[in-house]
């Protein structure tokens, strides 16, 4: 909540950085805050991502409110801008504002860890108000005229471990989702758990009564998935020795989960199609048709926008399923969840293998959040299930991480060296490089720029200005 402080309260402890390439607009939403709260919070204002990354990196803040245009010289797209902006934040309260009340904005930053969206003019009163909540929320300490409440308590939600702001939206996003029977389209990097996310939704919805079946498209081979979805009658090939049902017809009632749905065949996917339209399915070597009722969930770790692209999968289908779309964040948007999972999977393991282990050293904490995790979750579970079964017990070192994590190095594959390239040769400028992503992608959508904004995940606007910028150098040189 928030308290009204009188004008002699006005020596504060909190740190309030504004990111804004309009100073006039900064100092107008700094003024609007500092009248809405009574106080004189002590302001710090960047002109762009860079200036304000420095900032972060020699002084601590409470709150930050980012103009995500501003943000531009950070990434080529707004999630991975404020990601950036995110890690080095501290635990700061992040709220993000634009322009334009876009909903694929909010998402994306949202998804890299902001805490909330808002859409310019910022309204002074309605920004403390939400300041105040969200404080609440998160268990921030008092600043700018916010008294907050205990410490957050580490969230266990339907099989997540997680209390991040994104982690938070993801829950939220999971328990409107899950009471309707619409298709759900679940994308993310692979260990981020959208297996997880696909039974959560199923646990929290109204079929829960009924049956679960999920089917890896990409682990069954091409020749046989027609029958391991729909089923197959006896004789219908060799070695159909009887009728039998396939995943679809199982869940009837239920909910069918396609993990890994971007593996599908072409041809199979036109009678996914067709069954997602009529609701019917026909086992292999029949012609008659059987009424399902499913909901259907599927998952995928790969852009469906440039398979559609590369003519992988059929965007008729695409969008038939992409009526409810959910995305899980990397472990890397979400730092301040690694020592929560990192200790959740310590305590279970050591379980499992009868031993104690007394948490982790300061440095074992910065040798885990320091790391990239391009494995997401699993990865760093499966460091921490090693770590237990090598050692015996007692304080986790950095040393001991280090020695599970050469160990797993050591009995993968050996990597396939990419081609070395000469220092200074064949390397194109940034700008250049750029155009040409962005280019090939409007050519690959036959000259629809809109599509190909969606493929490589960032606005229409910044691809027009982006080409009013090239031909503006063209016609300078």
């Amino acid at each position: 909540m928030m308290t009204t402080m009188s004008a002699s309260d006005n020596v504060l402890s909190g740190r309030l950085l504004l990111i804004d390439a309009d100073t006039a607009c900064a100092s107008s939403t700094g003024a609007a805050l500092c009248d809405a709260l009574l106080v004189a919070p002590q302001m710090s204002v960047a002109d762009n991502g860079r200036s304000a990354l420095e900032k972060l990196r020699n002084d601590r803040f409470d709150i930050i409110i980012a103009d995500l245009a501003s943000l531009a010289d950070l990434a080529a797209n707004i999630e991975d801008a404020m990601a950036r902006l995110v890690r080095l934040a501290d635990g700061a309260l992040v709220l993000a504002v634009a322009d334009s009340g876009s909903v694929s904005a909010a998402l994306g930053a949202m998804r890299a860890g902001a805490h909330d969206y808002l859409a310019k003019p910022v309204n002074g009163a309605a920004l403390a108000s939400r300041i105040g909540e969200l404080a609440q929320r998160h268990g921030r300490p008092r600043s700018l005229g916010v008294e907050t409440g205990p410490e957050p308590v580490v969230t266990d939600f339907a099989g997540f471990v997680g209390a991040s702001s994104a982690m938070q939206f993801l829950y939220e996003q999971i328990g409107r989702v899950s009471a309707s029977s619409a298709p759900v389209f679940i994308t993310g990097e692979s260990g981020t758990g959208k297996d997880v996310c696909a039974e959560a939704l199923h646990e929290k919805g109204p079929r829960a009564q009924r049956r679960f079946v999920a089917i890896n498209c990409a682990a069954i081979p091409r020749d046989l998935m027609e029958s391991e979805l729909f089923g197959v009658v006896r004789g219908a090939f060799t070695g159909a020795h009887d009728d039998r049902k396939g995943a679809a017809e199982l869940a009837d009632g239920g909910t069918l989960f396609l993990d890994e749905i971007g593996e599908m065949d072409l041809s199979l996917q036109s009678k996914l199609l067709r069954f997602l339209q009529t609701g019917t399915i026909s086992r292999v070597g029949e012609t008659a048709t059987r009424k399902v009722d499913v909901r259907v969930i599927c998952a995928t770790n790969r852009n469906p926008m440039q398979m559609i692209a590369e003519r992988k999968f059929r965007e008729d289908l695409f969008y038939r399923l992409h009526v409810l779309p959910i995305h899980l964040p990397p472990l890397r948007q979400r730092p301040s969840d690694i020592m929560v999972l990192a200790r959740h999977f310590l305590a279970r393991y050591a379980r499992e293998e009868h031993k104690s282990f007394a948490g982790f050293s300061h440095e074992a904490a910065q040798h885990l959040t320091g790391a990239d995790w391009p494995g997401n979750v699993r990865q760093l579970q499966n460091l921490i299930r090693r770590m237990v079964v090598m050692f015996d017990g007692g304080e986790i070192s950095a040393s001991m991480l280090m020695a599970a994590d050469i160990e797993s190095r050591a009995a993968a594959p050996a990597p396939v060296e990419a081609p070395r390239v000469e220092r200074g040769r064949n390397i194109l400028p940034m700008w250049q490089q750029e155009q040409r992503i962005i280019e090939d992608a409007i050519a690959a959508f036959g000259g629809n720029v809109s599509l190909a904004a969606a493929a490589l995940e960032i606005s229409p606007s910044t691809i027009y200005r982006k080409r009013q910028s090239w031909a503006e150098m063209a016609v300078a040189s």
